[in-house]
């Protein structure tokens, strides 16, 4: 009546892109925000993100994220499968989580999250806020041609990145201050290209960066991971050197802005 307006319920908001493998960024990001004092209210993820939303706030510290995964291979997680929508099938990815988050659905757990997905029947960018973690998570990974859809409730969903590979736009109204980490930079210079997969990767790529510019421009404080563009999407084997890049650009981002670490970490040595 007055025109007053109503303050957003959290205060500090995490919106995390996609990414494949360059995702472990996001664990060296939350790792440099804990280091300077700051814990996220809520949680955003897309495909990458997302599975490093889930872990962190069902309680997973940075560190034990990568650990996870470090022992894991793409094989052991994604299989080939019969091509109709899909080249492959991620149900070891899927086991993993399963086994290792203690809660089933996304409204338990203790820090809200948000998983951000594309609806692929009607093309529109779908918030999942409650619902079961594993299926929400694997249908925001499910890159198109690469991965089959994942329906729900009879809707065909694809990779949250396909529109939106920053989830800034899911929770800008309900937090007071938005972290934005984006770990997709557009690799530069020649790609392979000669096989189906290839040309699914470096076409996400291009729609990623073209989506993301919106998001970043909502976020309060934008962190740019472009130090990771060398490594590919889907390679296991350099995540450790991912996390620390992570760690590093974000930290850098925030002592420019004036925070400082409570403690000085290896990375930083």
């Amino acid at each position: 009546m007055f025109g007053f307006k109503r303050k957003p319920p959290y205060h500090i908001g995490l919106a995390l892109s996609g990414g494949g493998a360059r995702g472990f960024a996001h664990a060296g990001a939350l790792k440099a925000l804990a280091e300077v004092g700051i814990k996220p209210d809520i949680v955003a993820g897309v495909s990458a993100g997302s599975v490093a939303a889930v872990l962190y706030s069902s309680g997973f510290k940075p560190e034990d994220i990568v650990d996870l995964f470090k022992q894991q291979s793409f094989k052991q997680l994604c299989e080939l499968t019969t091509p109709t929508s899909g080249l492959m099938r991620m149900e070891g990815f899927c086991k993993l989580l399963r086994e290792n988050i203690v809660y089933s659905n996304l409204e338990d757990l203790p820090i809200p999250t948000v998983v951000g997905v594309t609806d692929f029947d009607r093309g529109k960018p779908v918030a999942f806020s409650t619902g079961d973690i594993v299926t929400a998570v694997s249908a925001s990974c499910s890159l198109p041609i690469v991965f089959k859809p994942v329906e729900i409730n009879g809707t065909r969903y694809v990779d949250g990145g396909v529109l939106h590979n920053l989830p800034a736009w899911a929770i800008r109204k309900q937090c007071r201050v938005l972290i934005g980490v984006n770990c997709s930079p557009l690799t530069s210079g020649p790609t392979n290209q000669n096989n189906l997969i290839g040309v699914a990767l470096r076409s996400y790529e291009l729609m990623a960066k073209t989506n993301c510019a919106n998001d970043l421009m909502m976020c309060d404080i934008a962190v740019h991971t472009d130090a990771i563009a060398r490594y590919q999407v889907f390679n296991l084997k350099e995540i450790e050197k991912v996390y620390k890049s992570g760690y590093l650009e974000t930290m850098r981002t925030l002592i420019s802005l004036g925070f400082r670490p409570r403690k000085r970490s290896i990375y930083m040595r």
